[in-house]
């Protein structure tokens, strides 16, 4: 009879509500840090140490942001985290789209081998080479510049050459076929035909490669030495001090750190999310 609820819709309601709250969960575990971040950039120091803890400021202040722009030389290192981020993307988006076309769309001995040989240096912490990478650019006086942290860039990053790869392996080959009848050397067909089919994954390595470079820490603070080449990432050590951590300031800074990625993220969504699919299931 109509009106009548059976059983049947009874557990899918619930199973969808249990879903939507276990999602829902999930979402706040990320988003409270961040909202976190946000509202204790407005606060003074001691509004941030309130006890009892209040989330949002009794009073806010911008006078967090202003410190940030004067108490470090922001801007300068905002052009160099720029420099190393930019020649950074660059660099992927040609090395890795090249190095993964050769691998998905090539016939060449042992092209198999070599592929799993590239994927199994991804085992590696960077760290572990870190030491033998220093001393290399020593002895070819690139410690003290950018050099150590753009050129890599340009030769390839295992992860991002397999998920190019995985996407240009479900290009259907009948595509590039035709064009070789056609006449069409091999660069054309990469360069006209591949690279504007290749748009998702090509936004998915400019992002990451752009937060990689964005948040790196560790590199500009042993290979840069120099405080008129340092980053944006290494600002929060000059911010915080042990008789006064300015934790105020530190997420101001945060604040100014993570709007970037974020605007990218929402500016490239769509092919972010298509080109981490498409990558996933092909090949």
């Amino acid at each position: 009879m109509k009106g009548k609820i059976s059983g049947y819709q009874i557990r899918t309601a619930l199973k969808l509500g249990l879903l939507y709250l276990v999602l829902f969960a999930f979402a706040m575990a990320f988003i409270l840090p961040f909202f976190f971040l946000l509202t204790g950039s407005f606060k003074t120091s001691s509004d941030l140490f309130h006890v009892p803890f209040r989330w949002l400021p009794s009073k806010f202040t911008f006078d967090n942001y202003k410190q940030v722009f004067t108490k470090i030389p922001f801007f300068r290192y905002l052009k160099n985290t720029l420099i190393i981020v930019v020649f950074n993307m660059i660099g992927a988006l040609i090395s890795n789209s090249l190095i993964g076309y050769g691998f998905a769309r090539l016939r060449w001995p042992g092209r198999d081998k070599v592929f799993m040989i590239v994927i199994a240096t991804m085992i590696l912490p960077y760290q572990v080479t870190l030491i033998p990478l220093y001393i290399m650019y020593t002895k070819v006086k690139w410690v003290g510049t950018f050099l150590p942290l753009i050129v890599p860039g340009f030769f390839g990053n295992a992860f991002f050459i397999f998920l190019m790869r995985q996407f240009l392996v479900g290009i259907p080959r009948e595509i590039t076929e035709s064009a070789r009848i056609d006449g069409a050397n091999e660069f054309r067909i990469f360069w006209q035909l591949i690279m504007p089919i290749s748009k998702p994954v090509l936004a998915t390595v400019a992002i990451m490669s752009f937060m990689n470079s964005w948040k790196d820490f560790l590199g500009p603070l042993v290979f840069l030495g120099s405080d008129k080449l340092y980053t944006l990432s290494l600002a929060a050590s000059m911010l915080r001090s042990n008789l006064n951590p300015n934790w105020e300031l530190l997420l101001a800074l945060g604040v100014v750190m993570v709007l970037p990625v974020l605007i990218l993220f929402f500016v490239l969504q769509k092919y972010f999310i298509q080109g981490i699919t498409m990558s996933g299931i092909k090949g």
